[in-house]
This record gives C-alpha cells, structure tokens and sequence, in this order.
C-alpha cells in the first residue's frame, strides 16, 4: 500500500519523507490484532497520517510538535498559551504544583486548550499509590496492590474518567518495569516480581486508560527493573544479555502493544547488549532497531525527563533531545523550567540545517498530530 501512496504523492509533487504510514494512535497495533474502540468515543481506524496535515504546517510547528513542556503555577501563563497557539508545542505536563483541587485543574487545562493550534497533549505521573500527581483521583491502590486485587483495569479506567474530566488526556502509566536485581529502584512501583504477571497487569492497565478514554504510556522502555539507582538520580548501565531483554524485560512492553497502548516511554540507562555507547533515549539501535522493528510499534514514542541525571552526565538537554529525535524519539519531555526553549530551539536548528534531520520531523510530528487530534474528537 506504502508504495501506491508514494507514487500518488510523488505525482502530486508532495515530499515523500512526509507521507508516514502509522496505525492510528489510539487505534491499536493491526500487526497484533488489537484496535481502541472506546465505547464512549470511538475513535477511527485510518492508517495513514494524511500529508498536507504536516506538509501544511511551518517548519516551527513541526519541531514544536516534538517537545513537551513543563511551568510553574495553577493557572495557564500568557507565555505557554502563546507556544500552544503558535504549535511550538505538543502539550504539557503537569506537577503537584500546578494543581489544587478538581475546579482549578479544569481551570487549568480549560486555559491550555483555548486557542492551540492543535489539542494539547496534558500529562501526568498517574500511576497509584504514592505516584500521583492528582491525590484526589486513583489509582488510590499501589502497582503491587492493583495487582493483588485484581483491579488493574478497573483503577486505570476509573482513574482514566476522573482525568478526562478535569481535561487532562495522557498518563505516564503503566509501570512496565520488573525488578531482576536485589534492591532494584523500581521495584515498589512494579506490579509484580514475576514477568509473566507484571505483562498481564500492564495489559490489563492499557485497556483500563482507554475504556476512560486516556492515552496509556508504558514505560521505561527496555525495563529499568536491572537498577539499582534511577537514571533519575545517576548514570544507570544495566547488563541484561540480549536474551533476557527480549525473553523478559520485554515482555510487558510487547503486551502493552498487543493491548494497544499509544504512547512508549524510552529509558535513558545504557544497555551494552543493545548499544554500548548511547543511553537508550538516544540509541537508534534501541529505538528504531529494537522498538520499532523488532517490537513492531508504530505508536509515539517519548523520552522520560530529558533533564534526568543520566542524561545530564552525557548531555546537554538540547544536545540530548537532536539525539533523541535522530534515534526515532516523537516527543522529548522537557520538566526542567528553562529546557524547553533549548531543546526547541536546538531542534528548529537541526531541521533548518539538515535535510535528513527536517524529513525525521516531519515523520515525529505526524504521529504526533494523529494523536493530538484522536483525542481531542
């Protein structure tokens, strides 16, 4: 099929590099027979991000489709409706501190929609337990605690009704990490110890966020269940064989995909089995060779905070997110105040001076796009 539309668009004189072919976001993963049909919002089953949607767009709203930004305080500020206006953004993510109460968020992301180019993609840790940051809302239960009851999908959709109503549309949920070390720094928010058993939760999880109609985000892609630190806190090396990555620590990612999950978070520790030299974020090997290829995902994928500690020891964030994106990377997570313009700039940069690096954009930000406007039908 990819060859009929290349011919009609070279026809047509239309840059072939902007032309992805993707499964609809929230639409599932065809090669696994999975498709999100919310029985609230059904959502399409168009495979083809249409070119003129991105083809159509300048330059710097391509590049601001890539980034995810982070402000501080309880309102929207003038600055950040400007960016989302203008497309030099795909959204935000929100923080303890920016929320009070079920009225002020609503207040909140009321203002972040009004007059974006696009529907803004708003983000939270909303895991359970301790991990989340709107307390009032679930999962009241932890991972561990999910699981044991038996509740998995039944917290995330309940959780997942409960964002949508105050405006917020992704969570940085499920947890897919499964501790293989002795005092792995994830393992209290893993769902399980056993592989098998931490696959079906996140599964059922994913089904749970989209029977609420929110954008589910496995995470930390490969598995950060073999560290001892968080590559929040440290430089993180993680010496599974090839073998136990794809037998194990993929195992819960390749479920969330059969489930359908939207949104991949890519891990910023190093995996000598895979790539020896860059951090998982970074690594085209990782990204493009082991998740998009091997794994067959064609969802969005994201980096965890590019302001990480592991990142900080190899990069600058600027220099990290032109990395990211060249690895295969949709979306860099600015949380930092004061990344996000580096790391848009750094990208806006790269797209004007690098052919290759424009038609990458372009390819991020029509997957993007899709899922920006999925949800916000």
């Amino acid at each position: 099929m990819f060859r009929v539309v290349r011919s009609a668009l070279v026809a047509a004189g239309i840059p072939v590099a902007l032309a992805v072919v993707i499964v609809d976001p929230l639409g599932g993963n065809e090669a696994n027979g999975s498709q999100w049909s919310s029985p609230a919002r059904p959502v399409g089953s168009s495979t083809v991000a249409q070119p003129e949607q991105v083809a159509g767009l300048p330059l710097s709203s391509q590049v601001g489709r890539l980034v995810i930004l982070r402000f501080a305080g309880t309102s929207a500020p003038a600055y950040v409706r400007d960016i989302l206006r203008e497309g030099r953004a795909a959204g935000a993510i929100l923080f303890r501190d920016n929320v009070i109460d079920a009225q002020q968020t609503a207040a909140l992301t009321g203002g972040l929609r009004r007059g974006a180019q696009s529907p803004p993609l708003i983000c939270v840790d909303q895991e359970g337990g301790a991990i989340r940051v709107l307390p009032w809302l679930g999962p009241v239960r932890s991972t561990g605690e999910q699981q044991a009851a038996g509740t998995e999908r039944f917290d995330a959709a309940s959780a997942a009704r409960g964002l949508r109503k105050v405006g917020i549309n992704v969570s940085l949920a499920p947890v897919a990490d499964v501790a293989s070390v002795p005092g792995a720094a994830l393992a209290s928010r893993a769902f399980s110890t056993s592989f098998d058993t931490a696959g079906d939760s996140v599964a059922e999880a994913v089904r749970g966020w989209r029977e609420g109609d929110v954008a589910a985000t496995v995470k930390h892609f490969p598995g950060l269940g073999g560290a001892r630190v968080n590559t929040d806190h440290a430089r993180v090396t993680i010496t599974r064989s090839g073998a136990q990555l794809r037998r194990q620590d993929l195992l819960p990612f390749r479920r969330a995909i059969k489930a359908g999950v939207p949104l991949v978070m890519v891990g910023h520790a190093v995996y000598p089995a895979i790539d020896r030299s860059r951090i998982a974020s970074q690594s085209q090997a990782m990204v493009g060779g082991l998740l998009r290829r091997e794994l067959g995902f064609r969802g969005v994928v994201i980096t965890d905070s590019t302001e990480a500690a592991a990142v900080l020891a190899v990069t600058s964030p600027a220099q990290a997110a032109v990395r990211n994106v060249r690895a295969g990377v949709d979306i860099v997570l600015t949380t930092g105040r004061g990344s996000y313009i580096q790391v848009y700039r750094a990208l806006l940069a790269e797209a004007k001076r690098d052919p290759a690096f424009r038609a990458r954009v372009g390819e991020s930000a029509a997957r993007v796009l899709m899922l920006q406007r999925t949800l916000g039908r």
